[in-house]
């Protein structure tokens, strides 16, 4: 039977037709007993215990866990949000549409001298491109293709392979040494990121898709297939992807190896400005 968490002391219902002078049979007070209490840490198994629990006490139980695994699960399982666009997390084989997740991680002991570009070029095999590879390159598979991800002034070139993008330059803070950070992320339109900055500054790249990047300056806006924006290091940011079809993108946070890259904050909120972006894109 389910609980009730209206007042303990209401009547019962008198039966139809009654008086207030009937006979009234004797209450037997029953003790009262608590329920259970109820937490995150509480396991709420389909059990007797579970069953006995009132609704509202239950409810509050698995809202509480229910906010505390989307923090932690992220948008693979809360679909409102993916978690930070910068992260640790491993990519796996799969490509499937969810968080972002890290492609590759290179310390960079120096940076080019000059201007920082970040340069994209496509292989047809992973040792052709590790053939072509710099100093400051790194060699990934994403998309059903093998990329070359290079920093290095505006006017390098691979030696061989076809060059898709150019993206920069990077505005790029001193530091003693630094590491480069490479995402991969499948976001539906209308995903976002949680609000976060870098130490670093962040450039993306579309593979498919559009973007939309807001901060405390305004919005920057990027259409189909092969567009980039970038970020300097500081101010925080949402990310969202817009359009009509799902975006798939790299980012890059090229930072100072002895910080973290990515720091969540609730400082600052955004003013729907990517938003509105995305609701134009679906009632044209």
């Amino acid at each position: 039977m389910r609980g009730n968490c209206g007042a303990a002391g209401a009547e019962p219902a008198r039966p139809a037709g009654g008086s207030a002078t009937a006979a009234v049979l004797p209450r037997r007070r029953l003790p009262l007993r608590k329920p259970p209490r109820v937490d995150a840490r509480t396991p709420l198994k389909p059990g007797p215990q579970a069953r006995k629990l009132p609704i509202c006490f239950a409810a509050r139980g698995l809202a509480m866990r229910g906010m505390l695994f989307c923090l932690f699960a992220g948008a693979a399982a809360c679909p409102s949000a993916a978690v930070a666009q910068a992260t640790t997390r491993q990519c796996g084989a799969v490509e499937e549409a969810g968080p972002a997740c890290l492609l590759a991680r290179k310390p960079l002991p120096a940076l080019p001298a000059g201007a920082v570009f970040w340069h994209l070029d496509r292989f047809a095999s992973k040792a052709s491109a590790d053939a072509a590879a710099a100093p400051t390159s790194v060699v990934v598979e994403a998309f059903g293709s093998v990329w070359l991800f290079t920093l290095a002034q505006a006017a390098w070139h691979s030696k061989g392979g076809e060059h898709v993008s150019t993206v920069g330059p990077l505005a790029v803070a001193p530091a003693s040494t630094y590491a480069a950070d490479y995402l991969r992320s499948i976001f539906l339109p209308g995903t976002t990121a949680p609000l976060h900055v870098h130490s670093g500054p962040e450039a993306f790249f579309a593979v498919s898709g559009d973007t939309c990047l807001e901060t405390p300056a305004g919005v920057q806006v990027g259409r189909g297939p092969g567009n980039s924006l970038t970020v300097e290091a500081g101010p925080p940011m949402l990310l969202m992807a817009i359009g009509t079809v799902p975006r798939q993108g790299f980012a890059l946070i090229l930072h100072d190896a002895d910080r973290p890259a990515t720091t969540l904050t609730q400082a600052w909120q955004p003013q729907g400005l990517c938003a509105r972006q995305l609701a134009a894109d679906r009632n044209p």
